[in-house]
């Protein structure tokens, strides 16, 4: 057992003992709880029975009776809630009554709860959110344990799928011996989840989602004559379709409210240059040493490849930007206000992904225009594409899911195709030089040649219909000069006329 003793100062850990039909195994459980943890840490145990038939819930009580030195809590759910629907439970107490951490143990024996100090030290330390005990982590481990071989490769076969999805290396997925820094649960939905035993699957995708510190620990393999009660092919359809599920939020496909963060830290948008998107096309098309204007500028990487190609760069955005970048203009100002910058001193303006959270993009571009004149000005400009192939395809199956980012960003009021963009420019008084579909973001959520496979799959079909298989639109346009400005420029400029 780890001293745990000089790293804390007794934390408050829930030791929460998830329990169905566990009136042979529950008294063992609870006589394995290592009496080290308990006099480390302000310990509460709690059982919650899931509405067995047997005597589970009367073996807790008579324990707590025989054991009054032990803070033993018995809870029984009247109505059976399922694995996860029981998981919520616990954890929901843990974060009504104050505990710091929270560790899972199951009422079968099947996870060895002499282990726990273990997996504690990682959390006590402040290594990690969340510690995962793996049964993998051990070559050869989890067989001699007992694993029967179809579970051990499917397990393998899971696992080896999610990380390619999920871009980590995690060595396996489907341990439920687990324990959570209780705040970081009160982070993310979990009580979203499914009532089902891919519950722990979908925690680990919004632990993952939420930048949450992940890190596994290895524990022993038990397998003993405890019935299982999981429909494996069941089980593993369920983890692929949620892993896919995720797959697709991440990219802005079909959001889920249960995989964004509960608790947004930082801003959803992330720099996408290093492939084809509309970061690297903007760069792509600005000439080196001249004066661009970032209109709600995004990352600090676009500006500083503009200040790398010798750019004087002027930033406008609605809150101070997250970057610092040497002799760069901050201007601070919403959009939707009167403009507090003059376009017609700039070469380019930028607008990455903004238009399309104006409240009115016609009257933005109007007043944009009304400060130029005859020197054409470019504006560079991207927004996602309304038509792309997924969009139809949610829409055909009756779904309109807003989120966090992504097509159907909840903070978009606007939304275009290629055709009513141009339109939109057109009446602006810009006329369009060029006009490109970009393919979907996979490699911010796909890394490796996997994500650049997508990308050149996308690539190929945005050639046979832009439209379709676009997931945004990049446009360049010139500004023109507009017809009250020629009014004004006529006149300031006649000659007058000589009178007989």
């Amino acid at each position: 057992m780890t001293d745990l003793s000089q790293n804390q100062s007794r934390h408050r850990l829930l030791v929460f003992i998830v329990a169905y039909e566990a009136e042979s195994t529950l008294k063992d459980v609870l006589d394995r709880i290592p009496s080290d943890v308990l006099d480390d840490f302000d310990v509460e145990i709690l059982v919650v029975d899931d509405a067995s038939t047997d005597r589970t819930t009367a073996i807790g009580h008579e324990y707590a009776a025989a054991h009054p030195e032990l803070p033993l809590t018995v809870l029984r759910n009247e109505y059976n809630q399922g694995y996860g629907g029981n998981q919520k439970v616990g954890y929901a107490y843990a974060a009504a009554h104050g505990f710091d951490f929270v560790a899972l143990i199951h009422g079968d024996g099947q996870y060895a709860p002499e282990e726990l100090g273990n997996l504690l030290k990682p959390l006590v330390d402040d290594e990690a959110d969340a510690v995962f005990g793996s049964r993998m982590l051990t070559n050869g481990g989890a067989l001699r344990g007992g694993m029967p071989l179809y579970k051990y490769v499917g397990n393998r076969i899971l696992t080896t799928v999610q990380n390619s999805l999920l871009r980590r290396n995690l060595s396996e997925y489907h341990s439920g011996y687990r324990v959570y820094r209780v705040a970081t649960l009160e982070e993310i939905h979990y009580r979203l989840n499914t009532n089902d035993f891919h519950f722990d699957t979908q925690i680990i995708l919004q632990l993952m989602n939420n930048g949450s510190r992940i890190v596994e620990v290895p524990i022993p393999t038990y397998y003993g004559d405890e019935i299982s009660r999981v429909n494996g092919l069941r089980y593993a359809w369920d983890v692929v379709k949620d892993t896919a599920a995720n797959f697709f939020h991440r990219l802005g496909f079909w959001q889920q409210r249960r995989f964004s963060p509960a608790v947004r830290k930082a801003s959803p948008y992330r720099s996408k240059l290093g492939f084809t998107s509309p970061h690297s096309l903007a760069i792509d098309h600005v000439d080196s040493e001249t004066k661009v204007i970032d209109v709600g500028a995004g990352s600090g990487d676009i500006v500083n490849a503009l200040v790398a190609k010798g750019c004087q760069v002027t930033v406008v955005d609605i809150d101070e930007p997250e970057f610092d970048v040497p002799d760069v203009e901050v201007i601070i100002q919403d959009l939707n206000d009167p403009l507090l910058f003059d376009s017609a001193q700039y070469d380019t303006i930028l607008m990455l992904d903004v238009i399309e959270h104006l409240a009115d993009p016609e009257d933005f571009l109007h007043r944009l225009r009304s400060q130029l004149g005859h020197r054409p000005v470019r504006l560079v400009l991207s927004t996602p594409n309304i038509a792309f192939v997924a969009q139809r395809l949610t829409l055909l199956f009756g779904q309109f899911n807003y989120g966090e980012s992504g097509i159907l960003d909840r903070t978009h009021t606007r939304l275009f195709t290629f055709r009513t963009l141009r339109h939109l420019l057109r009446d602006a008084g810009f006329q369009i030089e060029f006009v490109r579909g970009v393919p979907a973001p996979v490699p911010l959520v796909v890394g490796g040649s996997l994500g650049r496979g997508f990308l050149r799959v996308n690539s190929f079909l945005i050639r046979l219909s832009k439209t379709l298989f676009s997931f945004q639109i990049f446009v360049v346009a010139r500004s023109t000069p507009s017809v009250d400005f020629l009014v004004a420029d006529a006149e300031a400029t006649r000659t007058p006329r000589k009178h007989s």
